[in-house]
């Protein structure tokens, strides 16, 4: 799945536009490598996303194409943030 719809489908980034802009502006990170918007992302990978001042990482569990409100935080876990 592509790291931009991840983030979308994950409510981690509201809007997929958005996610596109903050991959372009260099804020998203895969196992520490720059991601593009259409850089590929798996289950286990490690998305680092910087926010402002804060930064969330996370662990990929799972990728649920069109994922419901109520199951979009199983698509990852929590690591620092």
């Amino acid at each position: 799945m592509r790291i931009d719809k991840f983030l979308k489908n994950s409510r981690i980034i509201k809007r997929r536009q958005v996610a596109k802009e903050a991959c372009e502006n260099g804020r998203v990170t895969i196992n520490d490598k720059l991601a593009k918007a259409g850089s590929l992302v798996e289950e286990g990978d490690v998305v680092e996303v910087v926010f402002g001042t804060s930064t969330l990482k996370v662990r990929v569990l799972s990728l649920i194409d069109g994922a419901k409100k109520n199951t979009a935080t199983s698509m990852y876990e929590v690591i620092d943030g």
